[in-house]
């Protein structure tokens, strides 16, 4: 890779993600169900109806792939809890093993000179939650506050950083709206309500975490570059709308306390009754942003002619194996965008960047030419984006292993790590020796 330390600022924090229901092993370790286990168990949601019941058995074998992550030279690591590992009802009485596990985890990053960045939630709702409607219960914000308050008080004394929720426009627009994820609805109503409350579940974990002396507390957005598919007026509309919905939702409601207005143009009459009163405790300060980032989509309107029917449309741009357009100069926008429009002052980490990419075996190594040159070429967009005065601390690949890949199954490999899953066997890819080489050069 063409960079070393040295081309980024002192102290610049280079790391890998995981998420802990698609690497740990959702089936050990007393872990509840999940809405992801009964969504995957549903015909026709999961690819071959593949679930997180083994995934990559993390769990069991989380310091071998520590070594591996340390041996990269990384700075830091960013891992998730899994609610129903630590609370298996949602509520009530914790698993002694759960939080034993990430005690552990936590104890064995730290041994190893990783910084522990940890994402609270990462999509795996307990069941029994669900059954109360989820995201679309008010009350999800008091019992997420409560779930922060068990596992912070075990592992919070010693976490680099944390954040609340990975990427809510997935938890909420994806899976309420879209339906392509737990819990796999197509309503408006639903996905408002859990938009609304996606947002007020993360300020309350901001607050219980705060009210225990925590620092350094972020939120982590997702965000695609949103183009219109043609130059007509109406792709120019559909593209700001989902600009909106996509990119200024979140970061609106967390750092300026609003909701952008075209956005609440549909979705305003099916929030709840006094969402405006919930936005203070939305909007609680946090002392970082995080932000992944992964493709752009041009954009065109649906046919139905109904609010938020928006087309996506890949152009001729050269695509990963999830069909996703490789567009560099996407993360450049969203640094500068979000540093001159939302961080007022507070630090920017690249919380996910990455590609999934087949990798052909050669010998003892995997040759992983289109996953290197995916990172040169972002790892240069952050480069041309700090020049320009953008405060970005560090840069975190997704992922450090293959993993679960949601409804599509173990099909899709993002990770600078092979892994066998019929064996589990680790096989680091060229793309992790070429990033290790480059990290040891000063």
């Amino acid at each position: 890779m063409d960079f070393s330390r040295t081309d980024f600022p002192p102290g610049f924090l280079f790391g890998a993600a995981t998420s802990s229901y698609q690497i740990e092993g959702h089936g050990v370790g007393g872990a509840g169900s999940t809405h992801w286990d009964d969504f995957a168990a549903t015909p026709g949601n999961v690819v071959r109806g593949e679930s997180g019941r083994r995934a990559c058995d993390h769990y069991q074998r989380y310091e071998e792939d520590l070594d591996l992550a340390a041996a990269m030279g990384l700075d830091a690591y960013r891992f998730s809890t899994s609610w129903a590992r630590v609370l298996p009802e949602g509520r009530g009485t914790p698993n002694p093993e759960g939080l034993d596990f990430y005690d552990r985890l936590v104890d064995a990053m730290l041994a190893r000179g990783l910084k522990p960045f940890a994402t609270l939630y990462h999509w795996e709702l307990p069941s029994p939650l669900a059954d109360l409607g989820g995201w679309r219960n008010r009350d999800i914000a008091g019992w997420f506050a409560d779930f922060t308050a068990v596992i912070m008080e075990r592992i919070g004394d010693r976490v680099h950083a944390a954040a609340p929720i990975n990427e809510p426009w997935c938890v909420a627009w994806l899976s309420h709206f879209l339906g392509l994820h737990a819990p796999g609805l197509r309503d408006i109503r639903a996905a408002a309500r859990a938009m609304h409350h996606v947002g007020l579940a993360h300020g309350r974990a901001i607050q219980a975490m705060r009210a225990m002396g925590m620092t350094n507390l972020g939120c982590v957005t997702n965000h695609e570059f949103a183009a219109p598919v043609d130059d007509t007026a109406e792709a120019a509309a559909a593209a700001e709308l989902y600009d909106g919905i996509y990119n200024r939702w979140f970061l609106g409601g967390i750092r300026n306390g609003e909701y952008p207005a075209d956005v609440l143009a549909g979705l305003g009459r099916h929030l709840p009754e006094g969402w405006q009163n919930d936005m203070a405790t939305i909007s609680e300060p946090v002392d970082w942003l995080g932000l992944n980032y992964y493709t752009r989509k041009l954009i065109a309107p649906g046919q139905s002619g109904l609010w938020g029917d928006l087309r996506e449309h890949v152009g001729d741009l050269p695509q990963t194996t999830m069909g996703w357009e490789i567009f560099p100069e996407g993360l450049y926008h969203f640094l500068t965008r979000v540093q001159a429009d939302y961080a007022r002052g507070l630090p920017i980490y690249v919380t996910e960047n990455g590609m999934s990419a087949d990798a052909p075996v050669h010998g003892a190594q995997q040759a992983d030419p289109d996953r290197i040159a995916y990172l040169e070429s972002h790892l240069g967009q952050v480069r041309r984006a700090v020049a320009e005065g953008a405060d970005v601390r560090g840069y975190f690949i997704w992922s450090l292993l293959d993993n679960y890949e949601w409804a599509l199954g173990y099909d899709k490999r993002f990770g600078l790590i092979h892994v066998d899953f019929e064996t589990l066997e680790r096989t680091p890819k060229a793309s992790y020796d070429a990033l290790k080489s480059a990290l040891s050069r000063s």
